[in-house]
C-alpha cells in the first residue's frame, strides 16, 4: 500500500516541463500519447486499467518511466468462488468400511455411537461432513513492464505482489453444525472417561470426574466410561500423521466448527511475459494486453487446520478433493498467473 501511495504522489506531482527527460524513440507507437512525434517523455501519460485472470479481478494505474519501460501499481481481488468437499466421520484409530468380506452391510462403531448420541443429545450425527473451500486472496501489486522490441507489442514484466498470508480457506457447512455439536459433546465425555481408573470400582480416585450433575449430586458411571474408551475419539477422518502413522482426525473447535487455511508468504515476486496493442488504430487511447507468468510463493504453501496441524507437512494419504489440493501444493512452489488487461489513457 505504501508503494501505491508513492506512485500516486508521483502521478500527482508529475515532472516540471523544463526537467522532463526526452528519449529517442524510433519505436514509439500508439503506446505513447505523443505517438509519431519521434520523442517520448517520462511521466507524460497516465493509464487506468482493468484486468481479470487467475489472480482475480483488478484495477491499476500505469505510467511510462522511460522510452522502454512503464510501471503499474494496483490491486487484485479474487472472487469468493465456492468448491464443495466431503469428509467422513471416523471413530477410533482404524477406519471402518461398514461392509463385511462378502459385501454385506454390518453395524459399525459409528452406527452404535450415532444412535447413542442421538439419544443423549437429540442431534443425529451424519456419517459425512460437507465443507466449503474458497479462495480469499487479495494483493497489492507493483509491476514493471520492459519493452525490448521496437514495435512495443511484446513486454517482459517483473515485480511483486503483497497481501495477507491466507490464500484460501475451508470450513464446514451450516447444515452439518448439529453433527459437529454432537461430536464435540461425545469427545468431551470421552475426556471424562479417561479420568476413570482401569478395572472395577475405583471411586477412590480423586481425579475421576462425574459425567452429569443432577440435583446437586454428581453422577459417576464406570460402565459408561469403559464403553466410551472402547470406542475411541470421534472426528473428521483426514489422513495419517507422519510422526507416528496414526489416524489424524480433525475434531470440532470450541464453536463446533472444523476449518483449514492455506497460507503462503506475504511478499510474492512475479516474473512473466505479455503481448499488447491498441484496440483500434483510430483511437490509440484504448489498449489491451495479455500476460502470463508465475507468482513465487517462496516455498511449499501450508494448509493448517484450526488445531494447528499442517496437512502439507504433517499428514499423508489425505483423501478426497483436499487430498488432491494438498498434493498439488506439494508439487508447485509457484502460482500460475494468466490475465487479460484493458486500459484507457486518461491524460
Amino acid at each position: 500500500m505504501k508503494h501505491l501511495l508513492l506512485l500516486w504522489s508521483l502521478f500527482s506531482l508529475g515532472c516540471p516541463a523544463g526537467h522532463a527527460q526526452t528519449y529517442s524513440a524510433p519505436c514509439a507507437t500508439a503506446q505513447s500519447a505523443t505517438a509519431g512525434s519521434g520523442t517520448f517523455k517520462a511521466f507524460d501519460r497516465l493509464d487506468i486499467g482493468l484486468s481479470a485472470g487467475s489472480t482475480g479481478v483488478g484495477v491499476d494505474l500505469s505510467m511510462p518511466l522511460t522510452g522502454w519501460m512503464q510501471v503499474r501499481a494496483g490491486f487484485d481481488y479474487m472472487p469468493r468462488i465456492h468448491v464443495n468437499m466431503n469428509f467422513g466421520i471416523q471413530v477410533g484409530d482404524e477406519p471402518e468400511s461398514g461392509f463385511d468380506a462378502s459385501g454385506n452391510p454390518v453395524e459399525t462403531k459409528f452406527d452404535r455411537l450415532s444412535a447413542m448420541l442421538e439419544q443423549i443429545t437429540g442431534y443425529k450425527v451424519d456419517r459425512s461432513i460437507d465443507m466449503i473451500g474458497r479462495p480469499t486472496a487479495c494483493n497489492a501489486k507493483l509491476l514493471f513492464d520492459f519493452f525490448p522490441l521496437r514495435n512495443r507489442h511484446w513486454h517482459v514484466t517483473a515485480g511483486v505482489y503483497y497481501g495477507p498470508r491466507q490464500f484460501a480457506e475451508a470450513y464446514n457447512t451450516t447444515e452439518d453444525m448439529p453433527s459437529l455439536v454432537a461430536v464435540g459433546m461425545y469427545n468431551k465425555m470421552y475426556e471424562i472417561a479417561e479420568t476413570y481408573p482401569d478395572g472395577e470400582g475405583g471411586f477412590e480416585n480423586e481425579n475421576m470426574k462425574p459425567f452429569f450433575s443432577m440435583g446437586g449430586k454428581d453422577i459417576y458411571s464406570p460402565d459408561l466410561a469403559q464403553k466410551f474408551l472402547s470406542y475411541g475419539r470421534m472426528g473428521v477422518g483426514i489422513g495419517y500423521r507422519n510422526s507416528d502413522g496414526k489416524v489424524y482426525r480433525m475434531e470440532p473447535d470450541e464453536n463446533s466448527m472444523v476449518k483449514a487455511r492455506m497460507l503462503v508468504n506475504r511478499i510474492k515476486p512475479y516474473l512473466g511475459v505479455g503481448y499488447g496493442g491498441a484496440l483500434s488504430k483510430h483511437d490509440p487511447t484504448y489498449r489491451f494486453s495479455f500476460d502470463c507468468g508465475v507468482m513465487f510463493w517462496g516455498g511449499t504453501p501450508s494448509v493448517v487446520t484450526h488445531d494447528g496441524t499442517d496437512l502439507v507437512h504433517d499428514v499423508h494419504d489425505i483423501s478426497g478433493k483436499v487430498g488432491r489440493y494438498v498434493r498439488a501444493a506439494k508439487q508447485f512452489k509457484v502460482y500460475p498467473v494468466v490475465s487479460l488487461r484493458l486500459s484507457k489513457t486518461i491524460f
